[in-house]
């Protein structure tokens, strides 16, 4: 999944504006434009798009943390330049309070199932042996679950 896909997800799912979006980053440390979060969730193939970098998606992320949890004592953690699928949800984990019992869930509304063990490895550090790369396909089915869910409220 691209990191606009995950943003496009998210502000779809639970009907972010422009102005709560800006925030979001705001809160992560960066100021962006109306435009720029306009052309970050534009399609692909609109003249207008951009592509939204991993340390930008680690900016938003990190400003959703802060948004729903609070922000830690000291600074704003920093952003990291890159960002894999396994990060993703590690922060999404984090910014909606989820348990491993919920994101079981959130796959099992998408008719994904996985196994505690295997979402273990998932949320595991790369230079662990149990650790095991998220492909897109479970991003896109947990995205998805996490939408059934918050749409059924």
């Amino acid at each position: 999944m691209t990191n606009n896909d995950v943003l496009r997800r998210l502000r779809y799912t639970f009907e972010y504006t422009d102005s709560k979006m800006m925030s979001f980053f705001k809160l992560g440390g960066l100021e962006v434009s109306r435009t720029e979060v306009s052309n970050w969730l534009k399609s692909d193939e609109d003249e207008d798009f951009i592509e939204l970098e991993d340390r930008k998606l680690a900016v938003f992320l990190n400003g959703l943390i802060v948004a729903h949890r609070g922000k830690k004592e000291g600074k704003t953690p920093e952003a990291e330049a890159f960002l894999n699928n396994n990060d993703v949800l590690k922060k999404l984990k984090i910014a909606y309070e989820l348990k491993s019992e919920d994101i079981i869930e959130l796959f099992q509304l998408a008719g994904k199932t996985v196994s505690k063990h295997e979402l273990s490895s998932f949320m595991r550090r790369p230079t662990q042996p149990q650790y095991r790369e998220l492909m897109d396909q479970y991003l896109r089915n947990f995205l998805y679950g996490l939408q059934l869910k918050q749409k059924s409220k």
